[in-house]
């Protein structure tokens, strides 16, 4: 029997622990039956600990991650288990009592009144997805898939798809699903249509579609959607306000048919550049003014900011998951997801306290201060975690005291080019960071015939 057989009496996961307690894991074992059915193997318990370690220091190795975890409690560091045992137990788990722990933990975060997250007594949730690189192995590419050039080769890793629904005024994940590369981004998405109930969904231009639409809008939930000019180009009837109703067809169907959908396309331009699209099922012209859900798409890029929290500053930016089992990555991903709902339920909770915008508060800074106190164990009672807020508390008022942020932007230019040359090929050079101005959105009313 191994010296750490009944160590998760024992380990804590720094402040994450607040969240993740011990009694929740033991509850979520329970309802996926996963127990320690092996005598004298790492315990289950422990084991759920580990792979949100593994995603809280994504950087570091299994032997680090696991110091981190005991180098506080005496006479386990010494006996640290290899690597192939804490693959076989990762491998005992599974991915289902992880994706368990995130639905037990997801879901809004906005107090009543916080900017940003309501419109009209809807909560505002954004739908998008990202991708996570893995490990280039057999199993990995037949069951995840990735790119292909265009001689249909791989190109690039074997990649995981993620969708979430995230609550665009705290950056919360409110639900998600995990799919690999060739799972389309509105297939998963109809996924978390149950979850939306009653909320003001924003998505992009890739996911126009019946049965997306139909699936959010009978669930209760209410869409804002970018489209391209293809989609739902014929008006049926103008509106007052130079918006107007026409027919979202199925796909293949160029005149209306039984199974479309009726929607309102509202049109504008931000500071006279080209037109942009959304399609909503707000067709109330005078109840839901269309330069309000104008100015209120933009809100979607929220979501994209809670993705660059995930992949620049908790993974690393691009980093590899460590995991060279497609149902490990998955494991993996969901531990990536509750971690960072733990770390923006202490920005939301610095941020009530202090009465500011959660958005002054530095994820990157939260990140930091949850490792180190996940390294000293200076988190692993209730009064040790009152202290620990506390102390970030202090911190964050210190910053704000610096005055009021700034408004600013910056050039989009291709971070992860193909080759190192593409800089140099296209003649495109990053401007630095600059004062932003005021965008101006100007409606774009239809024409009436």
């Amino acid at each position: 029997m191994h010296p750490w057989t009944g160590v998760s009496d024992h380990v804590r996961l720094g402040a994450v622990t607040r969240w993740v307690t011990p009694e929740l894991i033991t509850e979520a074992l329970a309802e996926c039956g996963v127990g320690d059915a092996k005598p004298g193997a790492l315990p289950a318990g422990f084991m759920v600990y580990f792979v949100l370690a593994l995603a809280l220091f994504q950087q570091d190795s299994y032997d680090d991650v696991a110091e981190h975890m005991v180098g506080g409690i005496a006479g386990l560091s010494s006996d640290i288990p290899n690597k192939s045992s804490f693959t076989r137990a990762r491998q005992r788990l599974g991915p289902r009592v992880l994706e368990t722990v995130f639905r037990m933990l997801a879901g809004p975060l906005a107090p009543a009144g916080l900017e940003g997250s309501f419109y009209r007594g809807m909560r505002i949730a954004a739908v998008d997805g990202f991708l996570l690189d893995a490990p280039e192995t057999e199993a990995n590419r037949r069951q995840l898939g990735g790119s292909k050039d265009a001689k249909g080769q791989p190109a690039g890793f074997p990649q995981a798809r993620i969708v979430t629904l995230t609550e665009t005024g705290t950056h919360a994940q409110i639900d998600a699903a995990v799919g690999g590369f060739r799972c389309g981004e509105p297939e998963l998405a109809i996924r978390l249509a149950s979850s939306a109930a009653g909320m003001l969904v924003i998505m992009d231009r890739g996911f126009p579609g019946v049965a997306l639409w139909r699936a959010y809008t009978e669930a209760g939930a209410h869409l804002v959607i970018r489209a391209r000019s293809c989609v739902a180009a014929r008006p049926i009837e103008y509106l007052p306000d130079g918006t107007y109703l026409a027919r979202m067809n199925l796909a293949g169907q160029k005149r209306a048919a039984p199974g479309h959908v009726v929607l309102r396309v509202v049109e504008y331009r931000v500071d006279g550049g080209e037109v942009i699209r959304l399609l909503t099922d707000l067709l109330d012209p005078d109840a839901y003014p269309a330069a309000e859900l104008a100015r209120l798409y933009h809100e979607r890029w929220e979501a994209e900011s809670s993705y660059r929290q995930i992949k620049t500053f908790q993974r690393g930016p691009q980093e590899v998951l460590r995991s060279a089992d497609p149902s490990l990555v998955q494991q993996e991903v969901w531990a990536h997801l509750i971690v960072h709902h733990c770390l923006t339920r202490i920005i939301m909770e610095l941020a009530d306290g202090g009465k500011i915008d959660p958005d002054r508060i530095s994820f990157l800074k939260v990140l930091k201060h949850v490792r180190r106190s996940v390294i000293g164990q200076t988190a692993n009672t209730a009064r040790k975690i009152r202290q620990f807020m506390s102390m970030l508390a202090s911190k964050v008022q210190r910053k704000l005291d610096s005055g009021p942020r700034r408004l600013r932007e910056a050039d989009r230019v291709l971070k992860r080019p193909d080759s190192k040359y593409s800089f140099r090929q296209k003649g495109r050079v990053r401007g630095t960071t600059r004062r932003a101005t005021t965008k101006v959105i100007a409606l774009h009313p239809a024409i009436v015939h």
